[in-house]
């Protein structure tokens, strides 16, 4: 599995992006995920989606911020809407097998990575 990121990039506050996952390879995923790496912090969950449909958001970005997957084109998206400076890190795509009643939020649960795409929210 292949996970290619695009969309990123510099921004001012209360503006908008929106990020896209490609991804390729003979593949079986429950979950997709965006993560967000600060400089300096940890890499968290900022939204998921099961492969049924279903999608979670951390409470930072509830009501900003909306993930959603063409199931057909094989792409993840993240549109991201009054973006603010705490915004800002760096965005991966991540892809999990493990199937369960929620997507996990945990790095460690997704074994697929893209190589990031940077946010710079000013």
């Amino acid at each position: 599995v292949q996970l290619v990121e695009s969309g990123g990039g510099p921004v001012q506050a209360g503006g908008s992006l929106r990020l896209s996952c490609a991804a390729s390879g003979d593949y079986r995923l429950q979950c997709m995920a965006w993560f967000r790496q600060a400089v300096g912090k940890e890499r968290v969950v900022v939204a998921t989606i099961d492969r049924a449909g279903p999608t979670t958001y951390a409470d930072s970005v509830k009501g900003r911020f909306t993930i959603s997957k063409d199931s057909v084109k094989n792409i993840l998206y993240l549109q991201m809407n009054s973006l603010k400076p705490e915004d800002t890190g760096m965005y991966y795509c991540a892809a999990s097998e493990i199937a369960g009643d929620f997507c996990p939020s945990l790095p460690r649960d997704y074994k697929y990575w893209g190589q990031g795409t940077q946010v710079t929210v000013s």
